[in-house]
């Protein structure tokens, strides 16, 4: 094996050798996985390679990169994808005022520097402006950092190319200063809610994985863990309630971001088990557009409450 190979692992945690133990690891710092996603994570985690994660908004794809970054006892350095971006507000860009002052500094005191000298203090790395992608490759510790490049499917088809060329060897070349290469590859986790389809040769270069809802049994576990207060009873008309919602077709089903936000304000207003009337109080808590609230409601929400007692959810686990 390369040398350049071997210098892209050694990012596990020193107490996890296995899928299984990462899974109890990330249980620790409050994120349930399943096996697939605990088996990709270790993965990408062992051999060095990015992490692409899909699925709907709220999942908990986001969470992944945070929860590493608090594993590892190192920096998460965030990426924030959208429309337009380019390299400049991705990796560097020059300190155009700071340069400006200098020039307007080095006439005051009459200092009589020449043209070339004079550039050449203007493109020192005192006027370098580092970005994320940038950040991550100059990053020293005992760990390498977590880079989330996150909603990748935001940006554009230039800014793919540049994201592949940038993981392909971890190292980027400025002009005026030379090639800079990450000593230890960041740990990058890279995500898309598939509002389109990304590239296959961006796809190709990382593991993947397509992270679903969790199922009720889950859900209830994942509220527990992360809401302290919550009663059981709630937890489970809240995840029953939940899973109900998603299977209405609506404009943006709730995620689990979602379902712990509506608990937290549950929990907030001293609320044991759901009633009709304070599902229609906190629903904006939960679901965040006017035509997805009247499609909940439309049913009734008594209805839905009814169904999810009987065991539609709540009981039987379906």
């Amino acid at each position: 094996m390369s040398e350049a190979a071997n210098s892209r692992r050694g990012a596990l945690p020193p107490d996890v050798s296995h899928s299984g133990e990462l899974q109890n690891s990330l249980r620790d710092f409050d994120y349930l996985s399943d096996e697939g996603l605990s088996t990709a994570i270790f993965l990408a985690l062992k051999l060095g390679r990015p992490l692409f994660l899909e699925g709907e908004a709220g999942v908990g794809k986001t969470e992944v990169a945070k929860v590493l970054s608090s594993m590892l006892s190192t920096p998460m350095i965030r990426l924030q994808c959208y429309e337009g971006i380019d390299v400049y507000q991705a990796l560097y860009e020059w300190d155009y005022p700071r340069q400006l002052l200098h020039i307007r500094a080095t006439e005051a005191l009459g200092k009589n520097e020449d043209r070339d000298h004079l550039e050449k203090d203007l493109y020192g790395r005192e006027f370098l402006v580092s970005r994320p992608l940038l950040q991550a490759l100059e990053h020293h510790g005992d760990y390498p950092p977590v880079l989330l490049i996150d909603e990748v499917d935001r940006a554009d088809d230039e800014f793919e190319a540049f994201l592949l060329e940038i993981l392909s060897d971890y190292s980027v070349t400025i002009p005026e200063l030379g090639t800079i290469h990450a000593e230890r590859p960041p740990v990058v986790i890279i995500t898309s809610n598939r509002t389109r389809e990304v590239h296959d040769a961006l796809k190709r270069r990382c593991l993947y994985f397509w992270i679903e809802h969790p199922n009720f049994d889950r859900e209830v576990e994942i509220v527990r863990l992360r809401i302290p207060g919550t009663s059981e009873e709630l937890a489970r008309q809240v995840a029953g309630v939940v899973q109900e919602m998603r299977s209405m077709d609506l404009y943006k089903p709730p995620g689990v971001a979602e379902t712990l936000d509506w608990t937290e304000a549950l929990v907030a207003l001293g609320a044991k088990e759901l009633d009709e009337s304070l599902v229609e109080a906190t629903l904006g808590s939960v679901v965040k557009y006017r035509e997805d609230q009247q499609r909940v409601k439309a049913p009734g929400i008594e209805k839905m409450l009814s169904k999810v007692d009987a065991g539609g959810w709540g009981v039987s686990g379906v």
